[in-house]
């Protein structure tokens, strides 16, 4: 896997992160949309880092820590800003501990 195919893993993942409906105890709620295989094969995701990513033993607290980003944040912190928090989970998690050649 190339690093602009790794690139573009990363950008596919942060792209399904959303805000989410207001409930009545969080001002925001963010949400994450985890996509099968066949979405980002579909996508045109590099096959071999699609089969990988998927397959790490760090997703769940991943997306955890992607719809928990709220409660880490200010009062203040305006919905945008909290999202492209729960946005930076992804790159953060994805460069820290996944590599191009293996895990």
């Amino acid at each position: 896997m190339t690093p602009e195919e790794f690139r573009a893993i990363m950008a596919y993942l942060r792209e399904r992160v959303h805000l989410g409906t207001q409930e009545a105890k969080s001002p925001v709620v963010i949400t994450f949309h985890a996509p099968t295989e066949e979405e980002m094969m579909d996508a045109g995701l590099n096959a071999e880092g699609v089969k990988r990513i998927l397959r790490v033993p760090w997703w769940e607290d991943m997306v955890a820590d992607i719809v928990e980003t709220p409660d880490y944040c200010d009062p203040g912190d305006s919905p945008q800003q909290v999202l492209e928090y729960a946005k930076d989970v992804v790159s953060d998690y994805i460069r820290k501990r996944f590599t191009l050649n293996g895990e």
